[in-house]
């Protein structure tokens, strides 16, 4: 299939959540970012759907396509060392804070707050000496 390339030359900025999503499958970032995809009808589809922010033209540069190699092919360019520098080190667990530790809060405990105080008015007496 041809290869085609796909530059974003319009902010996703005010677009549909739809759009975003499609730039983001079609690995598209950044304001004029180009990547690279095969013409299928899939990416046409999603191409359709943002055409209003980006480009397309065909590909200029080598394919980037995978070639098929055979598992023997694989097992004679591995070696002893390389299997030893592809193997998964430990990695260290992040280390727990240290808030377990920390004393109780009065609400653990079971202390209650002292209830604040009202601050009662003392009574006007009237023009008339009423109250």
């Amino acid at each position: 299939m041809a290869r085609i390339d796909i530059t974003q030359v319009v902010s996703r900025i005010g677009s549909t959540a739809k759009q975003k999503k499609n730039l983001d499958a079609l690995g598209l970032r950044k304001l004029n970012q180009t990547v690279t995809h095969e013409d299928s009808p899939v990416i046409m589809g999603m191409v359709e759907k943002v055409k209003h922010l980006v480009v397309v033209a065909p590909s200029k540069g080598e394919t980037k396509a995978k070639k098929a190699v055979s598992a023997t092919e694989v097992k004679a360019e591995t070696s002893v060392t390389d299997v030893n520098d592809a193997a998964p080190k430990a990695e260290k667990a992040p280390a727990k804070k240290a808030s377990a530790a920390k004393a109780p809060t009065k609400k653990a405990t079971g202390e209650a707050k002292p209830a604040a105080k009202k601050s009662v008015k003392p009574a006007t007496e009237k023009k008339d000496g009423t109250k």
